[in-house]
């Protein structure tokens, strides 16, 4: 592996290791967000590679709603209007055998404006499902072929 793909992965290690022990469970959210003609909202994270759907974990005290409406302001600038619908809660195994990740489709959000790149997030767009980024990760793929074209659900990220 390469010294610029290690360092990121030996990072998310070492913030789930953090997660493990500071926390028995690990709970996340993430949301599929389409517009208006259709395409997905994806993000680009400085510490971990690929292409996301945007998301972060739940806080002690806060909904599944309530996170996915801090994510999807802060990695996003976007707010959802009316009920975003559950699609699952997927059990991911990647960096901890406690952490599980609750996806959303959201059809309906507002713009608060545009999103500048920071530390954290260094890209977003709206991607035609046709045309995703070469570097969309697989897991994002599989949610996507599962809302969009009725693939089995799996249980695993």
């Amino acid at each position: 592996m390469a010294a610029g793909k290690l360092i990121p992965e030996v990072r998310n290690r070492l913030f789930h290791l953090y997660f493990r022990l500071a926390r028995p469970m690990t709970l996340g959210v993430r949301a599929a967000v389409f517009d208006t003609e259709d395409r997905v909202l994806l993000v680009r994270h400085s510490y971990t590679p690929g292409w996301h759907m945007p998301g972060g974990g739940v806080e002690p005290g806060e909904t599944l709603l309530d996170a996915l409406a801090k994510e999807l302001r802060e990695e996003a600038m976007i707010a959802p209007q009316g009920q975003p619908r559950l699609h699952g809660v997927f059990y991911n195994d990647r960096y901890s055998r406690r952490d599980h990740v609750a996806v959303y489709i959201v059809r309906d959000f507002i713009s608060l404006g545009a999103r500048k790149p920071d530390r954290e997030i260094v890209e977003t767009g709206f991607f035609p499902l046709s045309n995703l980024p070469p570097a969309t990760t697989q897991s994002t793929r599989a949610r996507l072929a599962e809302i969009v074209e009725g693939q089995s659900i799996s249980q695993k990220w």
